[in-house]
């Protein structure tokens, strides 16, 4: 068996600094539950969505979170913050281990344009290694409806993908289909985080190598303690969920080659005739056969 205890931290926040409320339910969730062993948080849980509060990395909240990961002795994915660093903002999540030290720090590859304004795309894939256990890859919310992103992961060795969300739109849903599918056709662990209260609508899920619901939380404040056993992904890609499917040795063995990623997206008049990426407005045509008379007073 290799066995891992994941917390996963529901929390009802707020705009502005949370990290002292971050520190104590962190110390909390190690106290009540001694056997877990990483702790994972919403995206932006920090400080919230503002880029107004971007700081370097390393600064202090790091430091702060560096110290609460140390004094409980877990693995601590504290969400994520808003980076500055050359001009630019990242949404950046920092992967500490039970020392204290980050191992990691992953920016999120596709921000959710044309709404996450302001914040540049990173360009690496993040892998990390908890010794005796496995690899896990780092996914920041709408990084997971791109499927190359946790393709590629599984394809670095990930076993486990964690993935801190600020989801709170109706569309929370169709993420947790996301989710869900990204675990079975990856046949990996997937443990997608969200916030709640001012931050986030909740409803956070955790998925099996096979699709299957570990378990899925409501909407308000929520501790999501899960003992995953990665043996179990070992067996459901040698043998198949239930026996059946092998998708990973499938992808492996077929020699195809992909005509998007050999052309180019931009090769495809679908794609380029979808328009600029840009905020819907406000549309009221004219009804056809509708006339405006103008009348005199």
């Amino acid at each position: 068996m290799r066995p891992i205890g994941i917390a996963g931290l529901q929390l009802q926040l707020g705009k502005g600094d949370n990290s002292d409320r971050i520190v104590a339910e962190v110390a909390a969730v190690k106290a009540r539950l001694p056997w877990v062993d990483m702790v994972v948080l919403g995206e932006l849980c920090l400080f919230g969505a503002s880029t107004a509060n971007a700081q370097p990395l390393p600064g202090e909240a790091e430091a702060k979170m560096c110290e609460a990961a140390r004094a409980a002795g877990v693995w601590l994915v504290p969400g994520s913050l808003f980076e500055a660093d050359g001009g630019r903002v990242y949404n950046t999540a920092p992967v500490i281990d039970p020392t204290g030290q980050v191992v990691a720090r992953y920016r999120k590859i596709y921000p959710f344009l044309p709404y996450e304004q302001g914040v540049a795309p990173g360009s690496e894939f993040v892998v990390f290694d908890v010794p005796g256990v496995g690899r896990f890859g780092m996914s920041i919310c709408y990084d997971m409806w791109f499927p190359e992103t946790t393709r590629t992961l599984v394809w670095m060795g990930a076993e486990v993908i964690i993935h801190p969300g600020m989801t709170n739109t109706i569309d929370r849903e169709a993420e947790l289909a996301i989710a869900r599918a990204s675990a079975v056709t990856n046949q990996v662990f997937f443990v997608d985080i969200n916030t709640a209260g001012s931050l986030g609508v909740g409803l956070s899920g955790v998925f099996g190598p096979g699709g299957e619901v570990i378990h899925q939380a409501g909407a308000g404040h929520e501790v999501i303690a899960v003992e995953l056993d990665l043996d179990q992904v070992t067996r459901v890609r040698e043998r198949g969920w239930h026996g059946l499917g092998q998708p990973l040795k499938s992808l492996r063995d077929n020699p195809i080659e992909f005509p998007p990623y050999r052309e180019g997206f931009a090769a495809s008049p679908t794609f380029s005739e979808l328009g600029p990426l840009q905020k819907p407005g406000s549309e009221r045509p004219t009804a056809p056969g509708v006339r405006t008379i103008k009348t005199q007073a």
